[in-house]
């Protein structure tokens, strides 16, 4: 007999107990007698009975809140992709009463982390996204997670040691390794390189893009340790106009520079620059296909960008959260999203949402 037409009764007959056990123990529910449970598990398995998953969650008649701890961005981020790509997961499921809150911290403080954390655990939420700040300050909320039997998904850096339910981004390491291999393809015969950061007091927003580097910087250091890598840091707390002040003086400085390389989002600050100031003979290449970074792209400041499916990682993350915590599924535990990378040619044909 299919699946879809057994019924509680068939179950019940087959197991020779009532039709409110066989319903009880569908649902997990208490009050079944061990010797009661043998049986109607022994008839499910004599049925090859697979339990329709969703109707039996829509019969449960639950909410389900997860939160999301990202941290504070601006807009024209790979952030604003990820929260895009969460609203698209929770309005997907909407009919099973799942929803989701965005809970934001300072990246560069884990105080601000760690307050963020403990709002987020007040409120009990059925699982969360949370992007990491340092690990031992992550370990301490992802303990109190497991004793709580809270399931999360770590997003964007991957700690394996906190054990989360999954893990959604890139191998950043070899994304920055696959960097450094094609920006020389560009510029095989090139001595000096420019390499742009976005810092505060000195440190970069996150231990992906960090990652990155290393990766670059082994790829660079194998193939060719002879170019030179000249470091810019643009501050965060700085605006646009002393952004620019700081690339006019380095390319002043440094005229024999034509191909740079930045590790986060913000490839547009150099590109915009490039084209305000008519530079045409020198070209950067960043991450995520942010609208004003594929702008540039079209233009010619940037030559290449690597995508990293930000909309589709806030999505999986939503809908890994409800096949577990809903349907009771099992779920990837590492998720490593493609390496893509785009150009003029190809930008217009990128599938942002990639949804099935």
């Amino acid at each position: 007999m299919e699946t879809s037409k057994i019924r509680i009764k068939d179950i019940a007959i087959r197991a020779g107990v009532s039709v409110g056990t066989v319903d009880r123990v569908l649902h997990d529910r208490p009050n079944v007698s061990p010797k009661a449970l043998e049986k109607v598990k022994k008839a499910l398995e004599e049925m090859d009975y697979k339990p329709n998953m969703y109707a039996s969650a829509l019969a449960y008649n639950k909410s389900y809140t997860f939160y999301c701890v990202l941290p504070k961005h601006e807009s024209e981020a790979y952030w604003d992709e990820v929260e895009e790509g969460m609203a698209e997961g929770c309005e997907r499921r909407r009919d099973f009463r799942v929803s989701h809150k965005v809970m934001y911290y300072n990246r560069f403080s884990t105080e601000s982390f760690s307050e963020v954390m403990e709002e987020s655990l007040a409120k009990k939420p059925d699982g969360l996204v949370i992007v990491a700040s340092e690990l031992d300050v992550t370990r301490r909320y992802a303990d109190l997670l497991h004793q709580r039997q809270t399931p999360f998904i770590l997003l964007d850096s991957y700690m394996a040691d906190l054990k989360p339910l999954s893990f959604y981004g890139q191998d950043s390491f070899s994304s920055g390794y696959f960097a450094g291999r094609m920006l020389m393809m560009l510029a095989p015969s090139e001595t000096e390189i420019m390499l742009m950061k976005q810092t505060r007091a000195g440190n970069v927003a996150s231990k992906q893009q960090e990652n990155r580097e290393t990766g670059f910087r082994l790829y660079m250091k194998d193939h060719y340790p002879q170019v030179e890598i000249h470091e810019v840091n643009l501050s965060l707390e700085d605006k646009q106009e002393q952004h620019e002040a700081v690339l006019e003086k380095f390319f002043e400085k440094h005229p024999q520079v034509h191909h740079c390389i930045t590790f986060n989002s913000k490839a547009y600050i150099v590109g915009d620059y490039l084209l305000k100031s008519n530079r045409r003979d020198v070209q950067i290449m960043g991450y995520d296909m942010v609208p004003r970074n594929a702008e540039c792209v079209r233009q010619g400041s940037i030559s290449f960008l690597i995508a990293q499916h930000a909309y589709m990682q806030g999505y999986a993350c939503i809908e890994t959260l409800f096949n577990a915590i809903v349907l009771k599924k099992e779920v990837e535990p590492v998720n490593y999203m493609p390496i893509e990378l785009l150009t003029r040619e190809n930008i217009d044909f990128y599938r942002r949402k990639n949804i099935g």
